[in-house]
């Protein structure tokens, strides 16, 4: 872990600054972040699994532990409250002795309604940060995730600290493991079910260590943008698969997704074919993505390639701007080209124009897109077309004008696959883009 200390180092200092500046803004002396506490079930005993507030796991890697605190101002050594306590049913978590805690003034607590004994007295000049408003009020914050502070905060998280894109890498290093481990396992036929424990032995992280729920999907199952279920008994023929999975390395995600035709199966070659013309249109897009691009121009790019391809197999029988220019791309690929990714796979602060927080929502035409943003340095993206056939969509098409320039044929032979997405995750570089996806041998 110490390859860390440096560029961590730097991190909290990167941290700090912003902090200051957030502070300015709303006029406050200090920022109380909460890592989170545990949520029971309804009328059970048991919780479920913890999710760290994001601002937290921003200054320290500690990702499953509730109940703790940091006091920061942007000038001080940062106080961590960390919770340690007595407790024989559950393991409590060892003292904090790693490259990261030489950064922090730690307190031990013992019980967690104890802590108001480390935060600060006077309470009026600190904001709360968390999702627990009633224990904030409770401990007397009037001050609750104050918007001209995190509207900041979220703007900023867009631009990654050297320790951040170290710790995406090895990220995607877990993740790649998985997918290939997922890829021999559909080879050989197996269910979704043990496909997902494929992808998890090799990464290494169950269903509650990584970043998203799996999408692990065979066959008709690749149509379903979220599906997130999984099969235990394998179909009687394996004809495609989709999955789109990643990994966790101290609270930063991986997002990726590959989609596989089976050897040997009806209209497989074909469907192959497909698969890599979307891998194409993929990394296109990859190139496209520069410094001083929208990235709402590299959306737009994406249904560019999806309508060449619509035109090249036959399935639309109109030239690509057509096909654009009347909407049909929509029907096949209904979702925006990526988002930022970080400390949320889906991650802040894609959607307004400025640090204040101005609103610059998704064009109406194209309303999933998850960043409007211009593209800069030091972001990460995913960029990750897709081409489906889903039954309501298709659906939808065939009972508006444009359906009779549809091959509805070519259509029904590509629907058993399902569709496809091929998505990498991207570091913009001032004069290059770093494929951290593609740099691991993942094709």
């Amino acid at each position: 872990m110490s390859q860390h200390k440096a560029t961590y180092q730097q991190h909290i200092e990167e941290l700090q600054a912003r902090t200051r500046e957030a502070l300015q803004r709303e006029g406050l002396d200090g920022l109380v972040i909460h890592s989170g506490q545990g949520k029971r079930l309804f009328l059970d005993d048991n919780h479920y699994p913890f999710k760290v507030n994001p601002q937290f796991k921003a200054w320290v890697p500690v990702i499953d532990n509730p109940n703790c605190w940091l006091v920061v101002n942007g000038v001080d050594k940062p106080t961590l409250i960390f919770y340690r306590p007595e407790d024989f049913w559950h393991k409590v978590p060892p003292e904090p002795n790693d490259f990261w805690t030489d950064s922090f003034d730690i307190k031990l607590l013992q019980q967690a309604d104890a802590v108001e004994k480390f935060l600060p007295y006077d309470k009026s000049r600190f904001a709360y940060v968390g999702e627990y408003i009633e224990v904030a009020k409770a401990l007397g914050f009037d001050n609750v995730n104050p918007d001209r502070v995190l509207h900041y905060l979220h703007y900023q998280r867009a631009y990654k600290t050297d320790y951040e894109l170290d710790c995406m890498r090895e990220a995607n290093k877990l993740a790649v493991a998985g997918h290939k481990a997922a890829e021999q396992a559909f080879r050989e036929g197996k269910s979704e079910f043990d496909i997902n424990l494929a992808y998890a032995a090799a990464s290494r992280q169950g269903d509650n260590d990584v970043p998203y729920t799996s999408i692990v999907a065979l066959n008709e199952h690749a149509s379903i943008l979220h599906y997130m279920q999984c099969d235990t008994v394998a179909p009687k023929e394996s004809r495609s698969f989709l999955i789109d999975a990643g990994a966790n390395y101290h609270g930063y995600a991986a997002d990726i997704t590959r989609t596989y035709a089976q050897e040997g199966v009806h209209n497989s070659a074909m469907f192959r074919d497909l698969i890599q013309a979307v891998d194409k249109v993929t990394l296109t897009l990859v190139d496209s993505l520069k410094p001083g691009v929208a990235y709402t121009d590299i959306h737009l790019l994406a249904h560019d390639g999806i309508a060449q391809i619509l035109h090249d197999t036959g399935m639309v029988n109109l030239t690509p701007p057509e096909i654009v220019e009347m909407g049909i791309t929509r029907t096949f690929f209904p979702h925006g080209i990526g988002h930022f990714l970080g400390l949320q796979v889906h991650d802040v602060g894609g959607l307004v124009n400025d640090d204040r927080g101005t609103p610059k929502p998704a064009p109406d035409d194209h309303p999933f897109l998850r960043c409007t943003r211009m593209v800069e340095a030091r972001q990460v993206f995913t960029i990750e077309p897709g081409l489906y056939f889903i039954d309501s969509l298709l659906r939808d098409l065939k009972a508006t004008p444009a359906s009779k320039y549809i091959n509805w044929d070519t259509i029904d032979a590509y629907k058993p696959f399902g569709g496809i997405r091929i998505e990498d995750n991207i570091i913009v570089h001032r004069d290059k883009n770093e494929n951290m996806t593609r740099d691991l041998d993942l094709n």
